[in-house]
């Protein structure tokens, strides 16, 4: 049975039917993608500040381990496990006083809200000014001790060959002697750039309020690998081997 109500649309009525299809489309495909965005960002927020973070390093001070402009990963979670251990190369926030006074330029709020996106990601690290990576020499309760008649910075008593990773010009056995004679408290690290001679590191430091530790809560995490350039690709050495004749510090 037929009635006059039930004739089929015409074709200027199917015309507004398939833009609303169309229309609804297009708004669920946009719904989709910034869904995938908000959790990639959200994920990528939660790996950065719990697991993982990417730094790259402003100055010559761990060369030839690290060169001006690498960008390496830092290892966040591990170290609240484990701890840390002489040899390991750590990101730490200034204790106060290691780095100059500087200022920011003004660079505009749609540079800076595109910059603190992309940090999110990791792609970015906006911060690395901020920090500082070294090597660590002394954890708490070593006695380090500069200089033995070698040159060679002595843990407990025992001189250790830096040699693997020191960065030393042609015909030098040993970095320049700066004398100091610490034993490292508590919750404090005692840290040195391989780039001995053109670090200003814990040595340099010790007339500022962290007296050249390190606090802990200070540290960031362990830097373990270069991700660029890709032609320098690869892991961060610790050179454990260097301190494994270190006896434990005395009780």
């Amino acid at each position: 049975m037929t009635s006059e109500n039930a004739t089929a649309a015409g074709p200027d009525e199917l015309i507004p039917r398939r833009r609303r299809r169309r229309g609804r489309g297009v708004w669920a495909l946009l719904r989709d993608i910034l869904v995938i965005v908000v959790v990639a960002v959200l994920v990528s927020f939660v790996i950065k500040t719990f697991l993982v973070r990417s730094f790259y390093i402003p100055s010559g001070s761990m060369e030839q381990t690290l060169m001006i402009k690498d960008r390496i990963l830092v290892d966040e979670l591990t170290p609240r496990f484990s701890g840390y251990d002489r040899g390991d190369v750590v990101v730490f926030r200034d204790p106060g006083g290691w780095l100059p006074v500087t200022t920011t330029p003004d660079r505009g709020p749609l540079v800076e809200s595109f910059d603190w996106l992309m940090s999110l990601v990791g792609i970015s690290a906006p911060d690395s000014e901020d920090h500082l990576i070294k090597r660590i020499i002394g954890v708490a309760g070593d006695h380090v001790v500069c200089c033995n008649q070698l040159g060679q910075v002595e843990v407990n008593g025992t001189p250790i060959d830096e040699t693997p990773y020191l960065d030393l010009a042609e015909g030098q056995n040993a970095p320049q002697v700066v004398p100091y004679d610490v034993t490292v408290p508590e919750g404090s690290l005692w840290v040195l750039g391989d780039n001995r001679d053109h670090s200003r590191d814990s040595r340099y430091n010790m007339d500022q309020p962290s007296h050249g530790f390190v606090p802990l809560a200070n540290v960031v995490g362990r830097a373990f690998l270069i991700t660029w350039p890709l032609s320098r690709f690869g892991p961060i050495d610790t050179h454990h081997a260097v301190f494994e004749g270190v006896p434990e510090a005395d009780g």
